[in-house]
């Protein structure tokens, strides 16, 4: 027999032995002897109040053993000499799209404009340390998508789009910890998940998929509203029956190639603002109740803040407990942060985007002219003001929290992780008034929701500016183009998933509407 309870743990009573199985036994009323096994099936914290508590969902084996077989068996089929599908993209969507073809028996053939995750590794030391950005391998691009070095949170509210479990285990049987199957808000850890995302090209590779590295798509050949070939970078024409086009929120060159082209795109409303730094233990000891160092057995302390603000949402977004803020410009000439943080979140400080949500056609009057590109332009001119004001490098502008908000500017600046470095800038008065006037509300109300957040020891660093895809791709019920007879726009560059779990899902769902077509 297996029952499924609930438990609340204390600090005190997690330092228990076998805690779990003596809290299982007295729930159901019965002799721990009977117990043969308790699985762990989610964990959460709850520190809303003083005693923070552990809540678990537990399976308890009763008189019985945990069956050995796997809750998910991935078939992956020889397909070497099967029907091709071509990828463009190999970030969390490329990537699932690319396993799916080879379980339903379909060569994945998948081109990124980047190269793989350990030469990857060369050109984010030239950002860091030299400020050079390669506009084809940077955070955004290569190997993994933005995901690679971002990260890797894996918490979704895309319940209804896919099989979320299925996605999470594809993941443990790639090398993640099968902790990501317990943690209400799991995450690989940006240490981590290169390592993960090598074994998935590994088993594409394996089962005779194919991907192309440093494999830049520049143009369509589309002929009688179908898709016959791509062509690349230097010049190779590569004849085509279906393309998944999964090449993330930042590939602006894919949006103005369907632009010039008259396929059809949408402006589609998106978020913006900074990245604000504070020291760990203080968010710590906000979140925990505690005077000093946290409690050896609790995880660096995360939040998620929200307030409106003249009929428009500011938020955290991708906050990163014990992280690094790092340079994600995918072009010289621009600054855009972003976070990160490695699988122990370990580092001194915490960071979270904190944004404004942008219509794109109620906020943006002033950029009508570039039609459904008008948001990616607002984007671009964002980014050059922030390159501009960091002092022309990727030095990044930045501010005292308290000093932006309360309209000056900083004498000096805080400590940060920030590899490139800051320079102190008005922010409060270079954003414009759609967002910084928006933040700095937004700010003087999180103080009031978290006391002690509102503080001179953080700072505020921009731009916050890739949150999501300025630009919709539309598609049919079948997930195909209207327009375009063969292409597929899928994931977060489509506006289709907002994270690595709901671009994974989507790049399963294109790829099983791909293989539909094809065997209807």
């Amino acid at each position: 027999m297996v029952k499924e309870i609930q438990v609340r743990v204390n600090l005190v009573e997690q330092r228990i032995e076998d805690i779990l199985k003596k809290k299982a036994a007295r729930s159901l009323k019965i002799s721990s002897k009977n117990i043969t096994a308790v699985k762990v099936l989610r964990k959460s914290i709850d520190a809303r109040k003083k005693e923070t508590i552990f809540n678990y969902k537990l399976a308890v084996y009763i008189n019985e053993p945990i069956p050995e077989t796997p809750d998910y068996i991935f078939n992956y089929k020889d397909v070497s000499n099967a029907k091709e599908v071509h990828i463009i993209g190999f970030g969390p969507a490329g990537m699932y799209a690319a396993l799916r073809c080879i379980e339903l028996g379909f060569k994945p053939i998948v081109l990124e404009r980047g190269k793989n995750v350990q030469d990857r590794r060369r050109d984010l030391r030239a950002i860091n340390q030299f400020h050079t950005v390669n506009e084809d391998s940077n955070y955004c691009f290569g190997e993994g998508g933005a995901g690679t070095y971002s990260d890797g949170k894996l918490y979704t509210r895309s319940l209804k789009r896919g099989d979320v479990r299925r996605i999470f285990e594809n993941l443990v049987y790639h090398g993640a910890t099968e902790q990501i199957l317990i943690d209400a808000h799991p995450h690989i850890g940006t240490n981590k998940l290169p390592k993960i995302i090598q074994n998935i090209r590994e088993t594409i590779l394996k089962y005779g998929g194919e991907v192309h590295f440093e494999t830049r798509v520049s143009d369509f050949v589309v002929s009688n509203n179908k898709m016959k070939a791509i062509i690349l970078k230097d010049g190779t024409e590569i004849p085509v029956s279906a393309v998944v086009l999964a090449t993330g929120h930042s590939a602006r060159d894919i949006f103005e190639l369907l632009h010039k082209k008259d396929i059809q795109i949408k402006a589609k409303s998106f978020a913006m603002g900074v990245r604000v730094e504070h020291p760990q233990e203080l968010i710590d000891q906000i979140q925990y109740s505690c005077s000093g160092q946290r409690d050896e057995l609790l995880p660096a302390a995360a939040y998620s803040l929200v307030h409106q603000v003249n009929n428009r949402g500011v938020y955290s977004f991708c906050m990163c407990p014990g992280g690094f803020i790092v340079p994600a410009a995918t072009a010289n000439g621009e600054v855009v942060v972003n976070g990160m943080s490695p699988s122990r979140r370990n580092n001194k400080f915490a960071n979270s985007g904190i944004v404004v949500e942008i219509n794109v056609e109620k906020d943006l009057p002033k950029y009508q002219q570039f039609g459904e590109l008008k948001g990616l332009q607002f984007q671009k001119d964002l980014e050059k003001l922030a390159f501009n004001a960091g002092g022309k490098s990727q030095v990044a502008p930045a501010q005292r929290l308290t000093d932006f908000v309360e309209g000056r500017l900083s004498n000096s600046l805080n400590d940060t992780s920030y590899q490139p470095g800051l320079n102190s800038s008005p922010l409060h008065s270079l954003l414009p008034k759609i967002i910084g006037g928006r933040l700095r509300k937004g700010f003087a109300a999180f103080g009031k929701k978290m006391h002690g957040y509102y503080t001179n020891e953080a700072n505020i660093v921009g731009v916050e500016s890739r949150t999501s895809s300025p630009v919709s791709i539309p598609r049919k019920e079948n997930l195909e183009h209207p327009q375009i007879e063969g292409l597929y726009p899928c994931g977060e560059g489509a506006g289709y998933a907002g994270g690595i779990i709901s671009a994974a899902m989507d790049g399963e769902r294109c790829a099983e509407a791909v293989i539909a077509k094809y065997t209807s």
